[in-house]
Protein backbone atom coordinates (compact mmCIF):
# COMPACT_ATOMS: atom_id res chain seq x y z
CA UNK A 1 0.00 0.00 0.00
CA UNK A 2 1.60 3.31 -1.04
CA UNK A 3 2.65 5.40 1.94
CA UNK A 4 2.04 2.62 4.49
CA UNK A 5 4.96 0.93 6.22
CA UNK A 6 5.70 -1.86 8.65
CA UNK A 7 7.44 -0.36 11.69
CA UNK A 8 9.75 -2.00 14.19
CA UNK A 9 9.23 -1.17 17.85
CA UNK A 10 12.19 1.22 17.95
CA UNK A 11 10.55 3.36 15.24
CA UNK A 12 7.24 3.81 17.06
CA UNK A 13 8.10 6.82 19.19
CA UNK A 14 8.97 8.91 16.13
CA UNK A 15 5.79 7.83 14.36
CA UNK A 16 3.69 8.56 17.44
CA UNK A 17 5.15 12.07 17.69
CA UNK A 18 3.98 12.82 14.17
CA UNK A 19 0.55 11.30 14.85
CA UNK A 20 0.08 13.42 17.96
CA UNK A 21 1.32 16.55 16.18
CA UNK A 22 -1.46 15.99 13.61
CA UNK A 23 -4.01 15.72 16.45
CA UNK A 24 -4.95 12.15 15.53
CA UNK A 25 -6.28 10.76 18.82
CA UNK A 26 -5.79 7.01 18.44
CA UNK A 27 -3.95 4.19 16.70
CA UNK A 28 -4.67 0.50 16.25
CA UNK A 29 -1.80 -1.99 16.41
CA UNK A 30 -1.33 -5.12 14.31
CA UNK A 31 1.67 -7.38 14.82
CA UNK A 32 3.98 -9.27 12.49
CA UNK A 33 5.97 -11.82 14.50
CA UNK A 34 9.38 -13.31 13.80
CA UNK A 35 7.93 -16.83 13.96
CA UNK A 36 4.53 -18.37 13.36
CA UNK A 37 2.99 -21.68 14.39
CA UNK A 38 -0.31 -23.54 14.21
CA UNK A 39 -1.83 -21.83 17.27
CA UNK A 40 -0.36 -18.34 16.92
CA UNK A 41 1.59 -18.56 20.17
CA UNK A 42 3.77 -15.57 19.24
CA UNK A 43 0.66 -13.41 19.41
CA UNK A 44 -0.59 -13.97 22.95
CA UNK A 45 2.59 -14.04 25.00
CA UNK A 46 3.69 -11.19 27.24
CA UNK A 47 6.72 -10.60 24.97
CA UNK A 48 4.77 -10.46 21.72
CA UNK A 49 5.60 -7.66 19.30
CA UNK A 50 2.29 -5.93 20.03
CA UNK A 51 2.90 -6.07 23.78
CA UNK A 52 6.36 -4.55 23.24
CA UNK A 53 4.81 -1.83 21.07
CA UNK A 54 2.12 -1.09 23.64
CA UNK A 55 4.65 -0.73 26.45
CA UNK A 56 6.82 1.55 24.32
CA UNK A 57 3.94 3.81 23.33
CA UNK A 58 2.42 3.89 26.81
CA UNK A 59 5.70 5.11 28.27
CA UNK A 60 6.52 7.61 25.53
CA UNK A 61 3.06 8.89 24.56
CA UNK A 62 0.58 8.31 27.39
CA UNK A 63 -2.05 10.61 25.84
CA UNK A 64 -2.34 8.55 22.65
CA UNK A 65 -5.28 6.12 22.73
CA UNK A 66 -3.99 2.62 22.02
CA UNK A 67 -6.29 0.05 20.41
CA UNK A 68 -5.00 -3.49 19.94
CA UNK A 69 -6.24 -5.90 17.32
CA UNK A 70 -7.09 -9.27 18.89
CA UNK A 71 -6.88 -12.03 16.30
CA UNK A 72 -4.65 -15.00 15.49
CA UNK A 73 -4.36 -14.61 11.70
CA UNK A 74 -1.12 -12.60 11.76
CA UNK A 75 0.53 -15.18 14.02
CA UNK A 76 -0.58 -18.56 12.61
CA UNK A 77 1.41 -20.37 9.94
CA UNK A 78 -1.83 -21.29 8.17
CA UNK A 79 -3.18 -17.72 8.10
CA UNK A 80 -6.57 -18.44 9.64
CA UNK A 81 -8.07 -16.49 12.53
CA UNK A 82 -8.47 -19.52 14.76
CA UNK A 83 -7.13 -22.92 15.75
CA UNK A 84 -7.45 -25.40 12.90
CA UNK A 85 -9.07 -28.76 13.66
CA UNK A 86 -8.83 -31.85 11.46
CA UNK A 87 -12.26 -33.26 10.60
CA UNK A 88 -11.60 -36.41 8.63
CA UNK A 89 -10.26 -35.30 5.27
CA UNK A 90 -11.42 -31.74 5.90
CA UNK A 91 -10.10 -28.90 8.02
CA UNK A 92 -12.17 -26.47 10.06
CA UNK A 93 -11.82 -23.92 12.84
CA UNK A 94 -12.13 -25.00 16.47
CA UNK A 95 -14.19 -22.10 17.80
CA UNK A 96 -13.95 -22.88 21.52
CA UNK A 97 -10.20 -23.60 21.50
CA UNK A 98 -9.71 -20.30 19.72
CA UNK A 99 -11.64 -18.39 22.40
CA UNK A 100 -9.14 -19.46 25.03
CA UNK A 101 -6.24 -18.02 23.04
CA UNK A 102 -8.05 -14.81 22.13
CA UNK A 103 -8.84 -14.09 25.76
CA UNK A 104 -5.18 -14.70 26.68
CA UNK A 105 -4.13 -12.26 23.96
CA UNK A 106 -6.57 -9.59 25.13
CA UNK A 107 -5.35 -9.92 28.70
CA UNK A 108 -1.70 -9.66 27.66
CA UNK A 109 -2.44 -6.55 25.59
CA UNK A 110 -4.22 -4.79 28.43
CA UNK A 111 -1.44 -5.57 30.89
CA UNK A 112 1.00 -4.09 28.35
CA UNK A 113 -0.99 -0.87 28.06
CA UNK A 114 -3.86 -1.25 25.60
CA UNK A 115 -6.68 1.20 26.27
CA UNK A 116 -9.15 -0.69 24.05
CA UNK A 117 -9.11 -4.27 22.76
CA UNK A 118 -10.62 -5.02 19.36
CA UNK A 119 -11.42 -8.68 18.59
CA UNK A 120 -11.55 -9.05 14.80
CA UNK A 121 -11.60 -12.84 14.49
CA UNK A 122 -15.39 -13.36 14.18
CA UNK A 123 -15.49 -16.43 16.42
CA UNK A 124 -18.81 -17.04 18.17
CA UNK A 125 -18.79 -15.94 21.81
CA UNK A 126 -15.43 -14.20 21.77
CA UNK A 127 -16.72 -10.92 23.21
CA UNK A 128 -18.17 -12.71 26.25
CA UNK A 129 -14.98 -14.73 26.74
CA UNK A 130 -12.78 -11.63 26.58
CA UNK A 131 -15.12 -9.62 28.82
CA UNK A 132 -15.05 -12.39 31.44
CA UNK A 133 -11.26 -12.60 31.23
CA UNK A 134 -10.76 -8.87 31.64
CA UNK A 135 -13.34 -8.51 34.41
CA UNK A 136 -11.83 -11.36 36.39
CA UNK A 137 -8.42 -9.72 36.12
CA UNK A 138 -9.73 -6.38 37.40
CA UNK A 139 -9.97 -4.61 34.02
CA UNK A 140 -13.69 -3.90 34.02
CA UNK A 141 -13.11 -0.39 32.68
CA UNK A 142 -11.33 -1.57 29.47
CA UNK A 143 -13.71 -1.20 26.49
CA UNK A 144 -14.19 -3.88 23.85
CA UNK A 145 -14.36 -2.63 20.29
CA UNK A 146 -16.02 -5.55 18.55
CA UNK A 147 -15.70 -6.22 14.85
CA UNK A 148 -19.38 -7.07 15.04
CA UNK A 149 -19.95 -6.89 11.29
CA UNK A 150 -16.99 -8.20 9.30
CA UNK A 151 -17.76 -9.41 5.83
CA UNK A 152 -15.70 -11.95 3.89
CA UNK A 153 -14.59 -9.19 1.55
CA UNK A 154 -12.34 -8.93 -1.49
CA UNK A 155 -11.19 -5.55 -0.17
CA UNK A 156 -8.82 -7.05 2.43
CA UNK A 157 -6.20 -8.35 -0.02
CA UNK A 158 -3.58 -5.57 0.35
CA UNK A 159 -3.63 -5.90 4.16
CA UNK A 160 -3.20 -9.67 3.98
CA UNK A 161 -0.12 -9.22 1.82
CA UNK A 162 1.29 -6.51 4.10
CA UNK A 163 0.60 -8.50 7.27
CA UNK A 164 1.61 -11.81 5.68
CA UNK A 165 -1.68 -13.33 6.83
CA UNK A 166 -3.33 -14.79 3.74
CA UNK A 167 -4.96 -18.20 4.43
CA UNK A 168 -2.81 -21.08 3.27
CA UNK A 169 -5.85 -23.22 2.52
CA UNK A 170 -9.53 -22.53 1.96
CA UNK A 171 -10.90 -19.14 2.88
CA UNK A 172 -12.54 -17.36 5.84
CA UNK A 173 -16.14 -17.60 4.70
CA UNK A 174 -16.98 -20.15 7.39
CA UNK A 175 -16.56 -17.51 10.11
CA UNK A 176 -16.69 -14.15 8.34
CA UNK A 177 -20.04 -12.95 7.01
CA UNK A 178 -21.58 -13.28 3.56
CA UNK A 179 -21.52 -9.81 1.93
CA UNK A 180 -25.01 -10.48 0.56
CA UNK A 181 -26.48 -10.89 4.06
CA UNK A 182 -27.57 -7.66 5.74
CA UNK A 183 -29.94 -9.10 8.34
CA UNK A 184 -27.19 -11.17 9.93
CA UNK A 185 -25.34 -7.94 10.68
CA UNK A 186 -28.11 -6.81 13.02
CA UNK A 187 -28.15 -10.18 14.78
CA UNK A 188 -24.38 -10.25 15.20
CA UNK A 189 -24.33 -6.71 16.57
CA UNK A 190 -27.11 -7.48 19.06
CA UNK A 191 -25.30 -10.62 20.25
CA UNK A 192 -22.03 -8.77 20.75
CA UNK A 193 -23.74 -6.06 22.78
CA UNK A 194 -25.39 -8.71 24.95
CA UNK A 195 -21.97 -10.27 25.54
CA UNK A 196 -20.44 -6.98 26.67
CA UNK A 197 -19.20 -5.09 23.61
CA UNK A 198 -18.90 -1.34 24.15
CA UNK A 199 -18.30 -0.24 20.54
CA UNK A 200 -19.42 -1.88 17.28
CA UNK A 201 -17.31 -1.99 14.13
CA UNK A 202 -18.40 -2.42 10.51
CA UNK A 203 -15.84 -3.69 7.99
CA UNK A 204 -15.35 -2.92 5.12
CA UNK A 205 -16.83 0.56 5.35
CA UNK A 206 -17.80 1.89 1.93
CA UNK A 207 -19.40 -1.33 0.60
CA UNK A 208 -21.39 -1.55 3.87
CA UNK A 209 -22.91 1.91 4.17
CA UNK A 210 -26.44 0.48 4.28
CA UNK A 211 -25.46 -1.79 7.17
CA UNK A 212 -23.74 1.09 8.95
CA UNK A 213 -26.90 3.17 8.65
CA UNK A 214 -29.07 0.30 9.95
CA UNK A 215 -26.86 -0.15 13.00
CA UNK A 216 -26.88 3.60 13.66
CA UNK A 217 -30.69 3.60 13.67
CA UNK A 218 -31.04 0.54 15.90
CA UNK A 219 -28.24 0.68 18.49
CA UNK A 220 -27.47 3.78 20.65
CA UNK A 221 -23.80 2.87 21.12
CA UNK A 222 -20.53 4.18 19.65
CA UNK A 223 -20.18 2.97 16.08
CA UNK A 224 -16.93 2.56 14.15
CA UNK A 225 -16.21 1.86 10.51
CA UNK A 226 -13.00 0.48 9.02
CA UNK A 227 -12.03 1.91 5.64
CA UNK A 228 -9.95 -1.12 4.74
CA UNK A 229 -6.79 -1.63 2.72
CA UNK A 230 -8.57 -2.27 -0.58
CA UNK A 231 -10.65 0.88 -0.24
CA UNK A 232 -7.48 2.87 0.39
CA UNK A 233 -5.46 1.16 -2.32
CA UNK A 234 -8.00 1.55 -5.10
CA UNK A 235 -8.15 5.33 -4.55
CA UNK A 236 -4.35 5.49 -4.44
CA UNK A 237 -4.01 3.40 -7.61
CA UNK A 238 -6.60 5.44 -9.52
CA UNK A 239 -4.91 8.66 -8.41
CA UNK A 240 -1.52 7.39 -9.59
CA UNK A 241 -3.11 6.67 -12.99
CA UNK A 242 -4.54 10.17 -13.08
CA UNK A 243 -8.10 8.84 -13.09
CA UNK A 244 -9.15 10.40 -9.76
CA UNK A 245 -8.20 13.37 -7.63
CA UNK A 246 -6.87 11.57 -4.54
CA UNK A 247 -7.76 14.23 -1.99
CA UNK A 248 -11.29 14.80 -3.29
CA UNK A 249 -12.03 11.08 -3.68
CA UNK A 250 -10.69 10.17 -0.24
CA UNK A 251 -12.57 12.96 1.51
CA UNK A 252 -15.80 12.13 -0.34
CA UNK A 253 -15.53 8.45 0.64
CA UNK A 254 -14.83 9.31 4.29
CA UNK A 255 -17.67 11.83 4.34
CA UNK A 256 -20.06 9.15 3.08
CA UNK A 257 -18.93 6.80 5.85
CA UNK A 258 -19.45 9.52 8.45
CA UNK A 259 -22.82 10.47 6.94
CA UNK A 260 -24.00 6.86 7.18
CA UNK A 261 -23.50 6.94 10.95
CA UNK A 262 -19.90 6.25 11.95
CA UNK A 263 -18.78 7.97 15.15
CA UNK A 264 -15.18 7.33 14.17
CA UNK A 265 -13.35 5.83 11.21
CA UNK A 266 -10.25 3.66 11.04
CA UNK A 267 -8.44 4.65 7.86
CA UNK A 268 -5.01 4.46 6.25
CA UNK A 269 -5.66 8.03 5.06
CA UNK A 270 -5.60 9.37 8.64
CA UNK A 271 -2.34 11.31 8.42
CA UNK A 272 -3.14 12.61 4.93
CA UNK A 273 -6.59 13.76 6.00
CA UNK A 274 -5.25 15.46 9.11
CA UNK A 275 -2.82 17.44 6.93
CA UNK A 276 -5.51 18.30 4.36
CA UNK A 277 -7.95 19.49 7.00
CA UNK A 278 -5.36 21.63 8.75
Amino acid sequence: MPGIFQLSVDQLAKEAREIESLQIPAVILFGIPETKDAVGSSGYGEKSVVCQALKTLTDAHPELLLISDVCLCEYTDHGHCGVVAERGENKGIDNDATLELLSKMAGAHVRAGADVVAPSDMMDGRVQKIRDELDAAGYKEIPILSYAVKYASAFYSPFREAAQSAPQFGDRRTYQMDPANGREALREAALDLEEGADILMVKPALPSLDVLKSLREKFPVPLAAYQVSGEYSMIKAAAEKGWLDEKMAALEALTAIKRAGADFILTYFAKDVAKWLS
